[in-house]
């Protein structure tokens, strides 16, 4: 029982990088805008929170620069297809590239470098409950942000004006454009968005779920966020659970290897990327039920005044 305690609590570890970073392109597709350089934002991200730490000894200052690095980013990234009207695709994969090695190039440095001993954050007498207190209580605080980050995002999308303004963006930015609203900086302040949350996630990632830095770390990380808001079917809550069963389906294979079974480890590490591919090919097989619920304006460009 001991045993698939800590495989609850490792699942939960490895889904909330994927939740956060998934949360983030939601609310980018949410507004239409398609942003495939998540995984180079996350990689640029990992190195931004790592470096931060070890100079200021402050892991909060590392999730704000993991932050304010994939919000820059993404900032490039909104001006070049909101504004010049570039495909989206393009560009979002020109800027993935761009983060897997411009991270290998800042990260020269770091790669033997050691983070600060980091503090325990058991949550008292729930801590010690026998099974129950290492699976679920016993957590960084990022991992009960991203349950928290979940539900503010359903109240946000679906019980605020904002929320209803930034889905009419995403459905019909026609539409919304003749009522009045920018639809373009609606678009670019959702972009920045998604892409702090991105950040956070690498950071994340490099400071406390891995603390160390590697080149390439994110290992296709991006690639299943992105994978996982169509999954999900654009639904915050679908993300989150998304991102625990492809965080358990990874940790999974460590928990086969730990238990004695004799299956090549290839194969295990293997797992985490077969997962999306089976289950996005399984929902596939149903187009009509992906158009109900895909935003209708995603990934096409908005021309004012056509």
């Amino acid at each position: 029982m001991e045993s698939y305690a800590l495989l609850l609590g490792s699942t939960l570890s490895a889904g909330t990088v994927l939740a956060i970073a998934a949360l983030g392109l939601l609310i980018n597709e949410k507004a239409g805008i398609v942003n495939l350089g998540a995984e180079g934002m996350m990689l640029c991200a990992a190195i931004a929170g790592f470096a931060t730490v070890v100079t200021t000894h402050n892991p909060w200052l590392g999730f704000l620069a993991g932050m304010a690095a994939g919000a820059l980013l993404a900032a490039f990234f909104g001006v070049l297809v909101i504004w010049l009207n570039t495909n989206q695709y393009a560009t979002g994969l020109a800027l993935s590239l761009f983060g897997v090695g411009f991270s290998a190039f800042a990260g020269i440095s770091f790669v033997q470098a050691k983070l600060p001993e980091s503090a325990s954050y058991a949550i008292p007498v729930l801590g010690d409950i026998p099974l129950v207190g290492p699976a679920l209580f016993r957590h960084h605080p990022m991992v009960y942000f991203a349950v928290v980050l979940t539900f503010g995002l359903i109240w946000f999308l679906y019980r605020t004006r904002a929320g209803l303004v930034l889905r009419s963006v995403g459905e019909s930015p026609e539409s919304a454009h003749a009522l009045g609203y920018p639809v373009r900086r609606i678009r670019f302040m959702a972009v920045i968005a998604g892409g702090s949350l991105c950040g956070l996630a690498g950071a994340y990632l490099s400071t406390v779920y891995t603390p160390l830095w590697v080149e390439g770390m994110v290992a296709g990380r991006g690639w299943i966020a992105l994978a996982l808001t169509t999954f999900a079917t654009w639904r915050p809550v679908r993300v989150l659970l998304g991102a625990y069963l492809f965080g358990g389906v990874s940790m999974l294979g460590f928990h086969l290897q730990s238990s004695g079974v004799d299956v090549p480890a290839q194969f295990l590490s293997m797992l985490q990327y077969i997962a999306p591919i089976v289950v996005l090919a399984l929902i596939s097989r149903n187009p009509a039920f992906i158009r109900a619920n895909m935003p209708a304006s995603i990934g096409k460009p908005f021309y004012p005044g056509s």
